[in-house]
């Protein structure tokens, strides 16, 4: 196999937000935790990218620097390819994460008080940045039946009534939905029903399974803006290079005075070469890397239906995030949560945390990285058996 996903890289000490900070985080630290958390892989990035990241070292200095052409050229050809999409290189706005963009976007396209919309469970920077910034959080809940989340349309629609922006998470963190066209289509007349903006982060778009398709929201509505990054495909995230597009000329100017208020210019040099050489040199790498952590997920829904099968597996339609379902061991989410970290020695993302405080999910879950080479998984696998099973 020309790239070993099977080797295992020591990351420790190396300052490592995954691995490095157990204790700042409240993780027990008397011993040693498999850490399966944070949504970044435990792979080395494409070999690709990293000899044109090393070029780039080698010259020795990382002054002030800016993208050319072939720099938006990447970014369009992959996007165009992959999902149908393009913009104008005036149309793409370069941000240090979608994470920054999605803020950015709260302040340039609404004002204290207004109402934001997301559809929880949620990533939980989605709660941080409407309430950090003074604005009004609204909940779209999504329904979970049979183990599959599917959209509240009557619920968004009374939601929306009261809303500025939505925020949406295409493909969904953590319950792994990849949203239908018509589902997206919905949304889209809803928001437009009731004037509210769309910013869709599709920061996992590259990561979609067999059987379903990630619709671009941008091909559906060109006044809708879309965040990017290479950070999830590529494992690029400390690299801190995003690309949003923007089509609307009016947002766009907003979106860019916000940026520019912030006093932030030029990205990461590294971070530029970085996302120009992913995306015109790493598509095989990546597709192999897809295929090798499919082959986790089979692992894990193989392991659950023999040897654990009051956990269960929602079954994902995209990302390398897996959402398990512990509601059959009647826990609380702080009783399973302990047991997860004392008993397994296994570093997850509680359920808890993608539900704004005070919210309770109607089961209790855990968000588990498959991002990992193969005999790390098992070992964690192994864990969860010997402290479940029974």
């Amino acid at each position: 196999m020309k790239y070993d996903f099977d080797a295992v890289t020591d990351r420790k000490n190396t300052d490592s937000l995954k691995y490095d900070f157990a204790a700042e985080r409240g993780m027990p630290v008397n011993g040693e935790l498999i850490s399966m958390w944070v949504a970044d892989m435990d792979f080395p990035s494409a070999p690709e990218v990293l000899e044109d990241i090393e070029r780039v070292v080698r010259h020795g200095i990382f002054g002030y620097t800016e993208a050319k052409d072939d720099y938006y050229e990447a970014v369009n050809g992959w996007f165009d390819s992959r999902f149908g999409y393009r913009a104008n290189k005036s149309e793409i706005v370069k941000t240090p994460g979608v994470v920054f963009a999605l803020a950015t976007a709260v302040r340039a396209f609404t004002r204290s008080g207004d109402g934001v919309l997301i559809q929880t469970p949620v990533y939980y920077p989605f709660f941080e940045i409407i309430r950090d910034n003074g604005r009004k959080l609204l909940q779209n809940p999504l329904t979970y039946k049979d183990g599959k989340y599917a959209i509240d349309f009557a619920d968004f629609e009374r939601k929306a009534d009261g809303a500025k922006l939505f925020l949406l998470c295409s493909p969904h963190n953590p319950v792994g939905r990849v949203w239908t066209k018509p589902e997206l289509e919905a949304l889209n007349g809803i928001c437009a029903k009731h004037d509210v903006t769309i910013v869709s982060d599709e920061i996992h778009c590259d990561f979609i399974w067999e059987g379903h398709k990630h619709v671009c929201f941008g091909t559906l509505n060109e006044n809708a803006v879309i965040a990017s990054s290479p950070s999830k495909s590529f494992n690029l995230a400390g690299l801190q290079t995003a690309n949003v597009f923007i089509k609307n000329a009016p947002l766009r100017r907003a979106f860019k005075e916000e940026i520019r208020r912030s006093g932030y210019s030029q990205l990461n040099t590294v971070g530029l070469a970085a996302c120009k050489s992913a995306y015109t040199k790493g598509g095989e790498w990546l597709e192999r890397l897809k295929e090798y952590i499919s082959g986790n997920i089979d692992a894990v829904r193989e392991f659950l239906s023999k040897r654990l099968p009051k956990v269960r597996l929602v079954e994902p339609e995209g990302t390398y995030l897996l959402w398990l379902d512990f509601s059959e061991y009647n826990l609380t989410q702080d009783e399973l949560d302990r047991r997860v970290t004392h008993g397994a020695g296994l570093w997850l993302d509680g359920g808890a945390m993608f539900y704004a405080p005070g919210e309770s999910g109607a089961t209790t879950f855990e968000r588990v990285n498959v991002a990992c080479p193969r005999s790390v998984l098992d070992a964690a696998l192994r864990n969860l058996e010997k402290e479940f099973a029974g």
